[in-house]
């Protein structure tokens, strides 16, 4: 939904200019009960996905706060991920979420054409170069061992939403250079074309932001918030095969995992 005419400007100042009892105790910060005030209308669906907010003069008068206060609460939920703002454009409620299961080894491509997506890759680069102490304590392998450094932008319906990158050691996957990583899988590669199959990995995840490298190919602002997934992969024989590092887009992905019974 684009904001673009003033009866809707007014409608959302009329259920704004009267905040909501707060989830929040009393003497909670101003701008921590706007932003709770806020993510109530988000999780209750009255403020829908691709929906534009007014511009900050107006809803800061609406609510009878000044704009600094009103920034403070606007940056408290882009930080989770649940506004957008776009550079000379406003700031929109997020799209909602895709699930990522954080316990399970599920790769892009078939996560999101579970979802029903039809995920599109963009190689970045692709180079065969030397490893170094750390990627070849990784792999066992040794130092300056040959390896694959490859790095692809992954697009969902045709936008942005994950920076891969990867390690592959060169001895094990010759002739790695010769297939289509724009439309092909890594894993159907390794498991079709070599007889590798993955059988497990170990993950990480942790917070980050985007510098401006990464908000550029991401087409997100800098200091936007991300989720980095560091993996290294093991086959059925245990032995490390692929170690990897992605950035997913923090207003786009939510990552969750069952737990485990109380002990």
């Amino acid at each position: 939904m684009v904001y673009t005419n003033k009866p809707m400007v007014y409608q959302f100042m009329q259920a704004t200019s009267h905040p909501r009892p707060r989830r929040g105790a009393p003497g909670l910060p101003l701008y921590v009960q706007i932003a709770e005030s806020l993510l109530e209308r988000i999780e209750s669906g009255e403020l829908k996905p691709g929906e534009r907010l007014p511009p900050e003069r107006e809803l800061s008068q609406s609510l009878g706060v000044n704009r600094m206060t009103l920034r403070q609460a606007l940056h408290n939920l882009q930080a989770q991920g649940l506004l957008v703002r776009r550079q000379g454009d406003g700031t929109y409620v997020a799209e909602s979420k895709i699930e990522r299961q954080a316990g399970k080894l599920v790769p892009f491509t078939k996560g999101m054409e579970r979802r029903g997506y039809a995920p599109g890759a963009k190689v970045l680069t692709f180079e065969r170069r030397l490893a170094e102490a750390a990627i070849a304590k990784e792999l066992s392998l040794r130092v300056s061992a040959p390896i694959y450094d490859v790095r692809r932008l992954r697009f969902i319906k045709q936008e942005p939403v994950m920076l891969e990158s990867f390690v592959l050691p060169v001895a094990r996957f010759p002739d790695f250079e010769h297939f289509d990583l724009a439309k092909r899988s890594v894993y159907e590669i390794l498991e079709t074309e070599y007889g590798v199959k993955i059988s497990r990995a170990r993950q990480s995840l942790e917070p980050t932001l985007a510098m401006e490298y990464e908000a550029k190919l991401l087409k997100i602002l800098v200091g936007a918030p991300l989720m980095l997934e560091t993996r290294l992969a093991f086959d059925k024989e245990d032995q490390p095969v692929e170690y990897g590092r992605d950035l997913y887009r923090g207003d786009r992905f939510r990552f969750v995992t069952e737990t485990a019974p109380l002990e």
